[in-house]
């Protein structure tokens, strides 16, 4: 048995993808969408480091971008089989994917419409890249998912057995638990794959869940290195915030992933007014998908903690409806909030920058020393995130560039990833445990995890390089 490491690995963070061969049979691990400067993005995106045709199947983790974003891909490149999930990844991928698919063939448009005026581009990250695949093509990709529930055993392969485990990140994000059975050896070994692992106490979401006995991890370590503040505190933290912007009469812009980032938000900010801790101001959220995200989320309370259930089908609360809330689902009402006066908040995507109607908002925004702009996520290396994090005080956007004149803020506590603590403590709780590998984090975060993993008793830890494949015994 093997597993060759295809994405996330070798000190990158985005485009998920880990192939293990069986016998005769191929199961990848995720198939995520590599987010970074554009043209290396699709050659990485469109360039496999296995043949699409050979694989039998793929479990998917869970429905971000970076990890089921190249499924059309592999898909248009002759990948057949099925695409195992949980039932609210299958409803959540539904809108993700064809929402990517929507936001290339917008973004195609735009640069044609440059073209044709002849205006040029003077930044070559943002130089005319391809679409990676259409609206059609990622029908076909849906096609083809096949939904399970949590803790429900299913039959991948002959002799492969898997479930799913709450992973407490996004709403329907799992911990992908294997068994894998050798019928000449008669052993078997049991393998996990984390995709990403969430908080404990987040709102809204349950709590990770535990695996049962794992011989080999493949765990995330994005912040392996890193301890997120307290969750009591992000309430004064982003009120703090929005009341400074507020009282100067500036905008907020608040770049967020549509699925859990935004929904989150939307809880603090519902609460903060209810409790005056903030004024009554307009919150838009500009963006067709996290609307349609808020709806999936209610269809799903069987995902949610206790006290979301309870506001979701006891009390019949919707924490996602609310006064001064305003999801903007057309083109014409996103414009139109360019032309807005006035303290506001918009909440736009996509989480790191890259891509959709938060570029406009930046374009439009990101000048004016009265405004600010409130970064809640990880951002990835060469980012448009990243450079705002970063400090930059000069960013192209579309090819042109703009001075940074907008305060930046930065809340680390809303990051739906496991710190370094909530890591170890989860891994300490894994009975039967002999191998890890480390993926999904930069390389100083896994260097700093190796070690901390070292100081708490587990040495057989490996960093694959990208491309890397390793054999497992079965012992």
């Amino acid at each position: 048995m093997k597993i060759k490491f295809a994405g996330a690995a070798g000190g990158e963070v985005t485009g998920s993808k880990h192939l293990i061969t069986f016998g005769s049979k191929q199961i990848l691990l995720d198939c995520g969408m590599f987010q970074g400067r554009r043209k290396d993005s699709y050659e990485k995106n469109v360039n496999f480091l296995f043949d699409p045709k050979k694989v039998n199947s793929v479990i998917l983790s869970h429905s971000h971008i970076d990890h089921s974003g190249d499924l059309p891909v592999l898909v248009k490149q002759g990948f057949k089989g099925p695409i195992y999930s949980t039932y609210a990844t299958r409803d959540l991928c539904n809108y993700m994917l064809l929402d990517s698919a929507f936001i290339q063939e917008r973004e195609a448009e735009y640069m044609e419409e440059r073209r044709k005026k002849k205006k040029p581009n003077k930044n070559k990250e943002d130089e005319d890249i391809p679409m990676l695949y259409n609206m059609e093509e990622a029908q076909a990709a849906l096609q083809l998912f096949h939904a399970v529930g949590y803790e429900q055993s299913f039959v991948v392969e002959d002799g492969v057995v898997a479930s799913f485990y709450d992973a407490g990140h996004v709403l329907g994000s799992s911990l992908v638990h294997m068994i894998f059975f050798d019928k000449k050896k008669k052993k078997y070994l049991r393998v996990c794959f984390s995709g990403d692992l969430g908080r404990r106490g987040i709102p809204i979401l349950r709590d990770p869940q535990l695996i049962p006995e794992t011989d080999v991890l493949i765990i995330e370590c994005t912040y392996g290195n890193r301890l997120h503040p307290p969750l009591q505190s992000v309430g004064d933290d982003l009120a703090f915030i929005v009341n400074k912007v507020v009282g100067r009469g500036g905008k907020l812009i608040i770049p967020s992933f549509a699925l859990e980032r935004a929904q989150e938000i939307i809880y603090h900010l519902n609460v903060l007014q209810k409790e005056k801790k903030i004024p009554a101001l307009p919150i838009y959220v500009d963006s067709p998908l996290a609307a349609n995200i808020s709806e999936v989320f209610r269809s799903h309370p069987e995902c949610c903690d206790k006290d979301a259930y309870d506001k979701f089908i006891t009390k019949g609360d919707d924490p996602f409806t609310f006064e001064q809330l305003y999801y903007t689902r057309s083109v014409e009402d996103s414009k139109a909030l360019n032309t807005k006066t006035g303290p506001m908040i918009i909440i736009s995507a996509s989480g790191m920058c890259e891509h959709g109607r938060i570029l406009h908002h930046l374009k439009n925004n990101i000048d004016n020393p009265k405004n600010a702009v409130l970064i809640v996520g990880y951002q990835a290396e060469n980012t448009l995130g990243r450079k705002l994090v970063n400090g930059e005080k000069r960013i192209n956007i579309f090819g042109d560039p703009y001075d940074v004149k907008a305060d930046i803020f930065i809340m680390d506590a809303f990051s739906a990833h496991a710190d370094r603590s909530d890591l170890i403590e989860y891994i300490s709780r894994i009975k039967g445990l002999k191998k890890i590998f480390l993926v999904h984090g930069e390389q100083k975060q896994i260097d700093a995890f190796t070690h901390a993993l070292a100081d708490n008793g587990y040495n057989d830890v490996h960093t694959p390089a990208m491309g890397e494949e390793v054999e497992l015994d079965f012992e």
